[in-house]
């Protein structure tokens, strides 16, 4: 599976390499590039509007901002109720804490975003990268964004 966080990216990548890959979008979702999403891609990892789930089609998980920052796109927890409510194939949640060089300053975010996943009966949950993948996994990460890590020399 590959994944992609831009919409124009997407495109151009999957008119090369077509249906060689399982393709998810994992950047942020504008409601005017869902159409091309949702006819690229099986899942959408960042559904944060309800304005982009009128327009998608295919299952997402629901980006939760569990930091706070204003650089960040997702839903507040207080938001995801309304939001999961909105859309109805929605398979789990994503987030992405705060840059640090500790891995283990992710774990909270982590486990925040695990406890709201059990507590709305969602599956999968999209967490970590490359320098936090082992937490994400030892939280309960079904998805992990491992990029850099794969490009090292």
């Amino acid at each position: 599976m590959v994944g992609e966080n831009r919409a124009q990216d997407l495109r151009a990548k999957h008119n090369v390499y077509g249906d060689a890959f399982r393709w998810h979008f994992i950047g942020h979702l504008q409601s005017r590039k869902a159409a091309l999403v949702s006819e690229v891609c099986e899942l959408c990892h960042s559904l944060a509007s309800e304005s982009a789930a009128r327009k998608l089609t295919i299952p997402a998980l629901v980006e939760v901002n569990l930091s706070g920052e204003a650089t960040k796109s997702g839903v507040t927890p207080e938001e995801l109720p309304a939001l999961l409510e909105a859309y109805d194939d929605v398979r789990g949640l994503m987030t992405m804490p705060p840059a640090t060089d500790d891995p283990e300053a992710s774990r909270p975010y982590f486990r925040r975003l695990r406890e709201l996943a059990e507590r709305h009966d969602l599956r999968d949950l999209s967490m970590g990268t490359s320098q936090d993948y082992r937490v994400a996994a030892e939280e309960g990460a079904t998805y992990v964004r491992v990029g850099a890590v794969l490009w090292q020399r």
